[in-house]
């Protein structure tokens, strides 16, 4: 065994044992997927996961089975999605295979039939020819024309099966993209979605002058409803947001959740004002939701959420967006929660009366 296999070896035993410990110490159960989740968190293979785990585990203290799916699906069975276009690849590239040959076939008998067209026409006018001749030139083009006619059908019919399994996998590939960009949990865009429309849109204010505005918003005392009610009621917390959230934004706009319970707007239409309207009509809307238990009836209280604000500004980038829309949301934190805060002087942060 030579020193390089056996220092491989052994750093993935030394990986393998941290992840059990972590796993034991964030209350995580011994499954495959927990151990996939901390052992690619431990090899650092994985910087947005490595970055989700420390953010749920600083606000939760644990890291129990339906965070570990929500993070194997997001960030390690990719895999899959990936598996899926190979598939739809391989199977596309296959039926364009057969449609060559087939258009071979048809060409191999459109050129034969090309070669017996201009033999009819050279024997037609020959002095030789004579009735006998003339009725066999014309069986043989009577049967060269079926031949044409029939492959022609086997092509159309065969072109028509391609076009509908290219269809097919066209749309196959197309739900795999949309399961790529889509938050499991909410049903809402993910972070990957996120990053990627606020790169463009970013991109797009730049060259274009267009107005672009970025809402932030974060559940206040999340980290409550998990602790007091259970993580299944968190979700439901979480579910709440995105259903509001779809009901609130204009469907130019795109919603996201790109952290634990962090969500994000992205606004490429209208004056900052308009943003802050968006804004101020999620949070009212969310504040008006009483969360109930389903097995009793109880009042499990209100949700409200802390919003940030920003506009598109010309030095921006997608990151310096975000980060001014992140301390805006901060700031309503620390102003007492359940407001908007928006990153210009004009504005003023609304507050819950």
């Amino acid at each position: 065994m030579s020193d390089l296999f056996r220092a491989d070896t052994d750093r993935s035993f030394t990986v393998g044992q941290r992840a059990i410990e972590l796993m034991k110490a964030y209350g995580s159960s011994a499954s495959p997927r927990s151990y996939a989740v901390w052992y690619t968190y431990v090899s650092g293979h994985q910087p947005l996961l490595n970055e989700a785990v420390k953010r749920l585990t600083a606000e939760h203290g644990v890291l129990r089975d339906d965070t570990i799916d929500v993070l194997y699906d997001t960030y390690i069975d990719s895999r899959r999605h990936f598996a899926e276009t190979e598939r739809a690849g391989t199977t596309m590239l296959s039926e364009m295979e057969q449609v060559l040959e087939m258009l071979d076939v048809a060409l191999g008998s459109t050129a034969r039939y090309g070669a017996s067209l201009q033999a009819f026409s050279q024997d037609i006018v020959s002095p030789t020819a004579n009735r006998a001749r003339l009725r066999d030139l014309v069986t043989s083009l009577i049967v060269a024309t079926r031949d044409v006619t029939a492959n022609n059908r086997t092509l159309e019919a065969r072109m028509r099966e391609s076009r509908e399994e290219i269809q097919s996998l066209h749309e196959t590939l197309e739900a795999v993209r949309v399961e790529s960009l889509t938050d499991p949990l909410t049903g809402i865009g993910n972070r990957k979605l996120f990053e990627e429309v606020l790169r463009k849109a970013v991109e797009g204010a730049a060259a274009k002058a267009q107005p672009l505005s970025l809402i932030i918003l974060d559940i206040d005392h999340f980290k409550r409803f998990n602790d007091v009610y259970g993580h299944l009621t968190g979700d439901r917390v979480l579910r709440l947001v995105a259903l509001t959230m779809r009901e609130m934004v204009d469907s130019r706009a795109t919603i996201a959740r790109f952290g634990g319970e962090e969500f994000g707007v992205i606004v490429p239409y209208g004056a900052r004002s308009e943003a802050v309207s968006v804004a101020e009509r999620i949070r009212t809307s969310v504040m008006g939701r009483e969360l109930v238990k389903r097995s009793s009836g109880e009042s499990l209280g209100r949700v409200t959420v802390s919003v940030g604000v920003a506009s598109y500004r010309g030095d921006d980038t997608a990151v310096s967006l975000l980060e001014r829309a992140d301390q805006c949301m901060f700031a309503a934190k620390r102003a007492g929660r359940n407001r908007v805060v928006v990153d210009d002087a004009e504005f003023e942060a609304t507050q819950v009366a």
